[in-house]
């Protein structure tokens, strides 16, 4: 298996969404670029995250990255605090706080050991996208989360379907899991896996998502060209398809 290590030097040579912009990281133009990039590609976070509904709550992010939804949860009002496996996309996360003016609280450790080094508290929101199928253990991440649950603790998380157009593509042999080749983790879940993984849960609601429509080689050009055969898709007829074979599997859940 997969040591922890392994994961965090692969995120931490390339932290996700890193090269969404050519400005300098760091800067105001370079968060905002990002974002602007992230959203365009991956509208659905906007809906699923729900950033305003958190404003005065206590919010836990499980692998915050270079902050993205971060920093949408500070501006919305929300007390947050993210913990971030990459120190590298930690530090990241940090500054993009510093240069908005906003505060959070920030721990760099592994989701598999949060008693660890995150005091145990009680938070409203639990979320994390993108994150729990890179790690070696997702149950044992799991059983961690809810040490920070109570009774009215709502959980969100994205997990990479195993039901997708780019599962399947995966398999053939035409896509990889990530931007970045080599990723040492990225399991693939299906329905009945993740009744097993939320065995404590009650699951509010569960749905798929997202289709990556774009012409790879371009898209890292910035330039965005949909292709062809998706293109001669009626819109109708995509959403349907993101619906029933998107990569994301967004899930809302609370404690038994």
């Amino acid at each position: 298996m997969t040591d922890i290590n392994h994961v965090q030097k692969f995120w931490d040579d390339r932290p996700c969404n890193i090269k969404h912009s050519n400005a300098p990281i760091g800067s105001k133009e370079y968060f905002d670029e990002v974002e602007k990039r992230k959203y365009f590609v991956e509208p659905h976070i906007l809906g699923f995250a729900e950033f305003e509904k958190w404003k005065g709550k206590h919010v836990l992010e499980i692998g915050c990255g270079i902050g993205t939804d971060a920093v949408n949860f500070a501006r919305a009002g929300a007390k947050y605090t993210g913990v971030e496996l990459s120190k590298k996309s930690l530090d990241i996360a940090k500054d993009r706080f510093k240069v908005f003016n906003l505060e959070g609280t920030f721990y760099q450790g592994n989701a598999e050991e949060l008693t660890k080094f995150l005091p145990v508290d009680r938070y409203d929101l639990i979320y994390s996208f993108g994150v729990l199928h890179h790690t070696p253990k997702p149950i044992k991440a799991i059983w961690e989360i809810e040490e920070y649950m109570g009774p009215e603790t709502e959980f969100r998380l994205m997990l990479y379907a195993e039901n997708s157009w780019k599962a399947m593509m995966i398999k053939e042999g035409l896509d990889q899991p990530e931007a970045q080749t080599g990723c040492p983790i990225a399991d693939m879940y299906t329905k009945e896996q993740i009744d097993v993984l939320l065995a404590d849960f009650n699951i509010i609601s569960i749905n798929q998502d997202h289709i990556f429509p774009y012409v790879v080689e371009k898209y890292k050009n910035y330039e965005y060209e949909i292709q062809p055969w998706f293109k001669m898709m009626p819109e109708k007829m995509f959403k349907a398809l993101e619906k029933n074979l998107g990569w994301h599997t967004l899930i809302r859940c609370k404690l038994k």
